[in-house]
This record gives C-alpha cells, structure tokens and sequence, in this order.
C-alpha cells in the first residue's frame, strides 16, 4: 500500500492532536514513584499582558529540553507551568483599552468593576499565553496550572507579610520612594533604570541675608528649589567657611533657610553648594534628617507642582522653564551649562521617576541582605566569573530597604487594616473588621496592594502548596 505525502508540512494537522494525545495520556505528571529521583522545574511565569515573546521561546526551550532529558534518565519529573499577574503591566494594558475603546479611567469604573474587568483580561490573554506554551511542545504538567493570584498563591503570599511584620521585618514610615508620574505608584529600585540624557546645570544666587554677599548654587533641577530648606556645602571647603551657620533668602520664594555643612557635599562638583531638598532627592532627604530640616514637598505624585506658589498645577516641565525666566528677570540666573546626567526612568513606561517622600510599606534589607551576603564571603556560593561576585557584593552592601507598596488596583492587596477611631493599624491574615484596641467596628483595609515581585518571590514554593502540608512538598 503506497502513502503518499503532501507536499507542504502542515503543522496543525501533525503537532495539536501529537501534543493533546501526550497530555491526555499524561505523559508530562508525574507519578510521584518514591523508588525514583524527583527532578523538578518551576518555570519563571511569563505576564498575562499579552503574548510570548523571543525571549520567552528561548527560555521555555531550554526549560523543555532540561526536563525531557531528565525524563528520558528515568527521574520523575515535574515541570510546573503557570502566569503572573503583572500588577504595573496588567493594570496599564486594561487602563489603555478602556480610554481607547470606552473613553473612561478605572475611578469611572470604580474598583470593584475595574477588578472584574482586568480578570476578564486574564482569562483573555493568560489563556492565550497557555496555549502558546502548548504549540512550542511544552511538557509541563498541566494538572499543575498556576497564576499567581490563585486562592492557594494569595494565602501564601498574606502568611509571609504578616510573618515579616510581626518580625519587625516590614514596617510602614515616610521616606523617599521613587515615583512614577505616569504609572501613578511607587516603585522599588530595581524597576528605576537610570538613563543618560543632556541636560543642563543652572547656577542661581542665593542671597545672605542682611548682606552684599551670596554664594551661588549649581542644579540640575530648579523646579525642585521651592521646596528647599537649606543649602550645604562641605565642612572642609575654605572657600565657605566663614559663612556656615549664616541664613539665606531662599530666590523666588524669600524663606529663611540655614547655610550648613555636611560632608556629603563633593567640593568638586559645580560650585561646592548644594541645594537641600529633602522632599525630592535620597540624599537630601538623609541630609535633612541629620540636620533636622523641615520637609516641604513641591510636586505631587503625579508630577503636577504643588505647595501654594504660583507655579501650582504647572506639569514639573513647564514649571521648571517658568522658574528658570523668572530667576533670569529677577537677577537670580549667573549662568548655564549643558550637562549629561543620569536620570531615573520607570521601567516600564520610560517616565522620569520623582524622587518624593512619601508614606509607603518596605522589608528592611540589611538584616536580610547580611546573610546573603555571607554565603558569597564564605565561598558557599561561588560566582562564575568570579568578577560577578564583586558587582554583586557592591549591590548587596549599598542595599536599601525594599518598598513594597503600589498605589494600584491590581494585585494583592495588603492585609493592614486601619482603625478610624483610633488610628491602630492592624495586620492579619484574615480580615478585621473589629478593632482589636478599641473595639470600634469602623475598619478600612490598607488601598495600596503589593509589588508583584513580593508574591513572585514565592513562587516556587507556593506553587507547590506552601504553605499547606501537602504531598509535593
């Protein structure tokens, strides 16, 4: 009997009915044999905000390949296959489609039906991203099917914050975060990708009060001087000297702030003057701390001025070019130089970051970051190249406290609950709708939710029923 061959390979007709009939005969679970060597891959969860990528082709290659060797070795073998939610991502995607389609913003929608609509998107996309795994062959077990905002996930991802709070480890305070105008949330240092981009270096008089005498400030950034409260320069600068501890008229404004010195300051850099900003700059804000300066912000979150000037509602950019003509009227302006530097730019939309102190929740690093960094020092952990290890070390020393809160919608939102009566905040795994202090039964669950990599961070665990006592584990 002759067959004969089509001409072209159609892919359909071979792969999908190869594939399902692998599925349906679970070939890819497990069979949990305790006489054989487990070997098991938790894939990096692709976000549900669309579809796969190269990178992702790659990736899931490798992976595939790493797993049917292992397989074909006789280990029982588990490939756990599964989406993130993608809080920034997810949520930006939904809020485009509903300008661009229906003309409303997700308060036109309120919370709750903006939710419903972003799970709508979920099954959408997160579906489609499933099935694309399938189509590049992927023996994942698919019995095991994860998302990251599953019930088991969730209950996970609630029991590790509420442990770290309870240990100190999280805690709640006003500080500096990076700001995304755009995105409208906070972001953690990790998701501010600097850039360098020309810019220009603006010296501006700074007038000694009840004197002839001023000393002259160099910044790259003017919009931000309303909300100064002092200049610094370096303690050992001569040039300065005799003139630490003197007031000066703040250009534009006319408040008082002190002239202090700090060894922050490079003598170096520009003219050896610092304006202090605490509000909108990490090391202002430290430096207003040691001296106990007070703390005015000047722009909003949304990168709209603020604080009662006349430049309120003005966009930061236009601000910062009215400023500039009116320290140039007012005899402020000395000079400008064009300056390459870099600058903080969200990751995900390429938005200057704003710097702004704000009121937001963070896991203290260093007492985390001290083991992890032991295990380097030690020789535990060896990097290959060895060079890594000293660019990781860097990283690992200069760490600071990881901010966790995003002022989203989507996502886990955290598990602190507010007291109306009496200001007690409490953290719990399980709602709280009776003040534990006051007995007062006016509660409101915390708005913010969490920075998705706090719940990715548990993925493999949880994806294997942490923190249930269960067979898998």
């Amino acid at each position: 009997m002759e067959i004969e061959l089509a001409k072209t390979y159609n892919p359909s007709e071979i792969e999908k009915p190869l594939y399902d009939t692998w599925v349906k005969k679970g070939y890819f679970t497990p069979k949990n044999d305790k006489s054989k060597q487990h070997f098991t891959v938790v894939i990096p969860p692709p976000n549900v905000t669309g579809q796969l990528h190269m990178g992702h082709a790659l990736d899931e290659t490798l992976q595939d390949t790493i797993i049917r060797f292992k397989r074909m070795q006789g280990y029982d073998t588990l490939w756990v296959p599964g989406t993130d939610h993608a809080g920034i991502a997810t949520q930006i995607k939904v809020e485009e489609y509903l300008r661009k389609e229906e003309g409303k913003t997700r308060y036109d929608l309120g919370r709750e039906e903006f939710l419903k609509r972003v799970w709508e998107w979920k099954e959408k996309y997160g579906g489609r991203i499933i099935e694309q795994l399938k189509a590049l062959g992927s023996s994942c077990d698919w019995t095991r099917l994860r998302f990251t905002m599953d019930d088991t996930l969730s209950a996970a991802v609630k029991k590790v914050f509420v442990s770290l709070y309870n240990q100190g480890l999280i805690y709640r305070g006003y500080r500096i975060s990076n700001i995304c105008p755009n995105c409208a949330t906070a972001l953690s240092d990790a998701e501010v990708e600097y850039k360098e981009k020309p810019g220009n270096l603006w010296h501006i008089k700074y007038q000694v009060k009840d004197s002839d005498e001023y000393i002259i400030v160099a910044t790259t950034r003017p919009e931000t001087m309303l909300g100064d409260t002092a200049v610094a320069v370096n303690p050992e600068d001569e040039r300065y000297t005799n003139l630490i501890g003197k007031t000066l008229i703040l250009p534009l404004v006319g408040r008082e702030i002190p002239l202090i010195a700090d060894e922050y300051v490079e003598k170096d850099f520009g003219t050896g003057c610092v304006k202090i900003t605490p509000c909108h700059d990490p090391n202002d804000y430290e430096v207003g701390k040691r001296h106990d300066l007070e703390m005015i912000p000047v722009i909003s979150e949304k990168g709209i001025m603020i604080g009662g000037y006349k430049y309120d509602g003005m966009d930061r950019a236009d601000a910062r070019k009215a400023i500039v003509a009116d320290l140039e009227v007012g005899g402020y302006l000395v000079k400008v130089e064009d300056y390459v530097h870099n600058v903080g730019c969200c990751y995900r939309c390429g938005t200057a970051v704003e710097p702004l102190a704000s009121r937001q929740w963070y896991v203290k690093m260093e007492p985390l970051a001290k083991e992890a960094i032991r295990v380097v020092e030690d020789g535990t952990i060896d990097y290959i190249p060895d060079r890594f290890s000293k660019i990781y070390l860097n990283w690992m020393n200069g760490i600071r406290d990881w901010c966790i809160s995003r002022q989203l919608w989507w996502g886990h939102r955290i598990p602190a609950y507010y007291c109306d009566d009496c200001d007690e905040v409490t953290v719990s795994e399980t709602d709280v709708t009776v003040c534990p202090k006051c007995g007062s039964t006016h509660m409101r669950q915390e708005e913010d939710v969490l920075d998705t990599w706090f719940s990715s961070a548990l993925w493999p665990f949880s994806t294997l029923g942490w923190p249930n006592d269960i067979e898998d584990r």
